[in-house]
């Protein structure tokens, strides 16, 4: 019951009392179906309002990127430049005609035409044959990998990434034992053991970052890992440049081989630390601007 009337009278299903006595009866269940009618409109438009809502609601969230994941990673991605993919496209000639080189050096066997400085390293290479064929081998299939692993979309991306990051590892592994011999002493080495250690951490903050679903970081440190990689072969026209300059100079390969190593890997990391900052200031200010919507 419901006030004066049972519940059915209310919506006008069923007839009012028929009470002779009672003056009126008439107007009092035409009264009670307009309140039926009343109460009718009033719960179908709050059930449509509440639903109008939560579609407001949701399709905001989905906009801001507040409630999927996702959608916030993709604020976090930047295109890269002209010059970025340029200079990574050079370093990945330059590194794979390195490797190739390397060899061809391993498996000609005689005299060679080279200085006496590249002589000798290309012997120590030979007697460390299983060390050399494990790292050009690993670097030439990670170095011919870059090109695919930042432009696949998510469905080939696991697989590609688990390749990159063992053959990254191994990579950095054993450049570890190939710095035993330099031509240009401890400086030469000194400059492979440093950049070679930032290269394995970067290479572990990406992977730790794709572990946690940090996509955006798992970028970021991925190509900060790249980069210094990328560095050996920066260091190939730097040597050109003192080769070119050496009766100018006078300095021999085992003087300038070490500086070379340095320049190459710093140019490197500092031009793409510079970009990842900027970059970075970018994605701030993209986040905020969809955080204000």
């Amino acid at each position: 019951m419901v006030g004066p009337f049972p519940l059915p009278q209310i919506y006008g299903l069923l007839p009012g009392p028929r009470n002779p006595s009672s003056h009126g009866s008439g107007s009092n269940l035409k009264i009670c179906k307009l309140v039926g009618q009343r109460v009718d409109q009033t719960i179908l438009s709050v059930a449509a309002m509440k639903t109008a809502a939560e579609k407001f609601a949701g399709a905001d969230e989905m906009d801001s990127g507040s409630t999927d994941p996702a959608g916030r990673a993709e604020i976090g991605l930047v295109r890269f430049p002209g010059w970025l993919k340029a200079g990574f496209g050079i370093c990945i000639v330059i590194a794979v005609a390195a490797v190739v080189r390397r060899m061809v050096a391993l498996s000609t066997v005689g005299k060679s035409s080279a200085p006496l400085e590249m002589g000798k390293l290309d012997a120590w290479f030979r007697s460390h044959a299983v060390l050399t064929w494990v790292h050009i081998s690993a670097a030439l299939v990670f170095v011919l990998l870059l090109p695919f692993v930042f432009q696949v979309g998510d469905g080939k991306q696991h697989g590609l990434l688990r390749v990159f990051f063992v053959l990254g590892t191994i990579t950095g592994a054993t450049a570890y034992g190939m710095s035993r011999y330099a031509v240009g002493g401890w400086i030469e080495r000194s400059a492979v053991l440093v950049f070679d250690t930032l290269f394995l951490l970067s290479l572990a903050r990406a992977y730790t970052s794709q572990r946690s679903g940090d996509v955006p970081g798992q970028r970021m440190w991925m190509v900060r890992s790249v980069a210094i990689l990328l560095g050996i072969a920066t260091t190939r026209p730097v040597k050109g440049v003192f080769f070119a300059t050496q009766r100018i100079s006078h300095l021999t390969p085992d003087r300038f081989f070490g500086i070379a190593f340095w320049i190459g890997f710093s140019i490197n990391t500092v031009a793409i630390e510079l970009w990842l900052r900027s970059a970075g200031r970018r994605i701030a200010a993209s986040e905020y601007a969809h955080d204000r919507r």
